[in-house]
């Protein structure tokens, strides 16, 4: 008999860019989701995570920052990711193995469902990252690997975001974001994702 889940529960903020330009068929198109072909015919995205109050069993992870980058050979459906996870190096060791089961999927939850389409995990390690949120602008920051910032895309009420909902696996309504710069460089390999799709959200993740 295999043992009980540690229950966790965390609530935040996330955002996203990824390669395909604006809006990423991912999100809208004919076919199901996550089943269309990416624009540039492959998936780089990257995902940054804040945790405004969170525990993992008995610990907290109140404020922490994680980050994940993946890439994808094709239809993100399709499988044979490559992933790599960034935890925050302030967390002590019972909250790195909190956030590692979270975001490496093994504790349940969100990033479990697609653990499955995961070929091959570059590394999880600990890194500085800073997490920013200012408005309609979310950026984040690991020196010499990541840099990542999306803005809201505009909308025809200036002051306000364009939601998309029911579109998303991590949040039932998502806000559409263009990058202002993202560049990933880390394990042998490199992009640029500038200029190209991006998202954000507030999150409530649990593997209840």
């Amino acid at each position: 008999m295999s043992a009980p889940q540690t229950s966790w529960h965390i609530a935040g903020d996330y955002f996203e860019n990824c390669s395909c330009d604006v809006v990423c068929p991912c999100l809208f198109s004919p076919n199901a989701p996550m089943t269309s072909r990416p624009t540039q015919g492959y998936c780089n995205v990257a995902f940054a995570f804040h945790i405004d109050q969170g525990q993992f069993g008995g610990t907290t992870l109140d404020g922490l920052n994680a980050a994940v980058t993946a890439h994808t050979p094709t239809a993100m459906a399709d499988g044979n990711w490559s992933l790599a996870v960034y935890l925050d190096e302030r967390a002590d060791e019972a909250q790195r193995a909190g956030l590692t089961a979270i975001f490496s999927g093994g504790a349940g939850g969100v990033m479990a469902a697609l653990a499955p389409l995961v070929g091959n995990v570059l590394g999880i390690k600990p890194a500085p990252i800073t997490f920013t949120k200012d408005g309609k602008r979310r950026a984040v920051e690991i020196p010499n690997v990541i840099r990542m910032s999306v803005h809201a895309a505009p909308s025809m009420v200036p002051d306000q975001e364009i939601w998309a909902e029911n579109a998303h696996p991590f949040a039932p309504k998502v806000a559409m974001a263009v990058a202002d710069d993202c560049t990933w460089e880390d394990y042998g390999l490199r992009w640029d994702n500038t200029g190209k799709n991006g998202h954000y959200a507030h999150i409530d993740w649990s593997n209840a």
